[in-house]
């Protein structure tokens, strides 16, 4: 029975390593970015489908890292906490809202809007409506783990408005979905799992392209004199990396090289190596499952304790008691992943 037709569609995601295949990643700077979304492990863990006749109005919880609202018939309101900023989606619009504050999806500003259960149970029978007021509208959640996902997070305003004219791929990607959640097709998981993918790529990338508070390494992977360096480091963090052999990849001279990385980053390049091989060890540790000489191999520490040193001078404490620490704040559930569905409830 197609279940589909008869009420917003839900779809839990298995966690997955986000992976990009497009012409567009054959550049430095996509392939920067595909490096920080693979290792962030992205994962959409919700997605619906949602037909719904006014007056309606929906509250999502903060605890909810990354949301993606895209409308695909009618008009909706989002909004934080206040409706006097409401933002205004029409089809071919969508949205990005961080997480931290609750947000609000409805017909118009300020409209009452319900907790999800509820509005599952007001709303479950307006599919089937011809009222020609009625929205059609697709909400995602994802997770991103680790300090890599929260540096991409952060980089991202709390909520980002996104405009897709026609012939956008923004645009083909939200039509493709909302045909795909309508009904039941074999193969169909696999399908979405692409495609909302892609939709995640394609927004944080225009974001990235259009605002000026992108990350300093996804602008510096855009300049050709730092971009195979920055490469390097990312794709290879366990290598012994020195400032004249990242010279050298990039073919300038030592000062020369050095002087561009510090205006482009902010920083020197080997502290930029040290603080980007201490974020894989964080993210290495937390999963819990690589031991301490294993990381130090991974992130181009020639012996556990030279890595347990250079952690200790740079946390302030040693590896293990630090692993030991968020254990007890943050315990595994289950078999130890997290999906971007614990705790989220869309319609």
């Amino acid at each position: 029975m197609n279940q589909c037709a008869e009420r917003s569609t839900l779809y839990l995601r298995r966690s997955f390593s986000l992976t990009i295949e497009s012409a567009a990643a054959n550049t430095r700077q996509m392939d920067l970015l595909q490096n920080h979304l693979a290792r962030a492990r992205a994962s959409g863990g919700v997605f619906a489908r949602t037909v719904t006749t006014p007056p309606w109005g929906l509250r999502l919880s903060g605890s909810i890292q990354l949301a993606l609202h895209a409308v695909v018939q009618g008009r909706a309101w989002l909004w934080l906490d206040d409706p006097q900023a409401a933002l205004e989606l029409a089809p071919g619009e969508l949205a990005l809202v961080r997480g931290g504050l609750d947000h609000h999806i409805a017909h118009e500003p300020a409209a009452a809007c319900l907790e999800p259960a509820e509005f599952r149970a007001r709303h479950a029978n307006d599919e089937r409506s011809n009222d020609r007021r009625a929205t059609v509208f697709l909400c995602g959640a994802y997770r991103f783990s680790g300090d890599v996902g929260e540096g991409l997070l952060g980089a991202l305003p709390q909520v980002l408005p996104l405009s897709a004219a026609v012939g956008d791929p923004l645009r083909d990607v939200v039509t493709v979905l909302s045909r795909e959640l309508a009904a039941s097709e074999p193969g169909q998981q696999t399908v979405l799992d692409r495609l909302l993918d892609i939709l995640l790529v394609l927004a944080i990338r225009t974001s990235f392209r259009t605002s000026g508070s992108a990350p300093r390494w996804f602008q510096a992977s855009a300049d050709p004199r730092l971009s195979a360096a920055l490469q390097a480091i990312h794709e290879d963090a366990a290598h012994p990396w020195t400032v004249p052999e990242l010279a050298a990849v990039s073919g300038l001279s030592r000062a020369a090289f050095a002087r561009s990385f510090q205006r482009a980053l902010g920083q020197a390049p080997m502290q930029y190596l040290t603080n980007w091989r201490m974020t894989l060890a964080r993210d290495y540790l937390r999963t819990g499952q690589p031991t301490l000489a294993q990381v130090a191999e991974r992130t181009g520490y020639a012996s556990p304790y030279a890595f347990a040193a250079a952690f200790r001078r740079h946390h302030g404490q040693p590896p293990g008691l630090w692993r030991l620490q968020q254990r007890e704040r943050h315990p595994p559930s289950g078999d130890g992943t997290a999906t971007a569905g614990d705790g989220v409830h869309f319609v």
